[in-house]
């Protein structure tokens, strides 16, 4: 089975080409924004060291859910070694960003 990769999106919206359900770049961004905004009303109480490792075990649970559910992966350490992948791109990205 071929494995989606984070950044292969569609640049922006495009109704010939959209599918319901399908994130564009800005989409997926706004998302992403969605639940960094709760962790930070979440860190007026609890740290932001706190914080990473629940969001962590929230993701690593939900892609479990999506792997095992959704796309029935039969080789759950190729999956394991691909969401890795994912995972490492997206904090290289981000740790390179100085907006961050």
């Amino acid at each position: 089975m071929k494995l989606p990769n984070w950044h292969q999106r569609p640049e922006e919206f495009d109704p010939e080409s959209h599918r319901d359900g399908v994130l564009d770049s800005s989409s997926f961004l706004r998302a992403a924004d969605q639940f960094i905004s709760l962790a930070n009303k979440r860190n007026k109480k609890i740290e932001a060291t706190e914080l990473q490792f629940v969001m962590l075990y929230a993701s690593a649970r939900y892609a479990a859910h999506v792997g095992k559910n959704v796309f029935n992966v039969s080789d759950h350490e190729e999956f394991v070694q691909h969401m890795v992948v994912q995972y490492t791109d997206m904090l290289r990205s981000n740790m390179a960003d100085p907006t961050v």
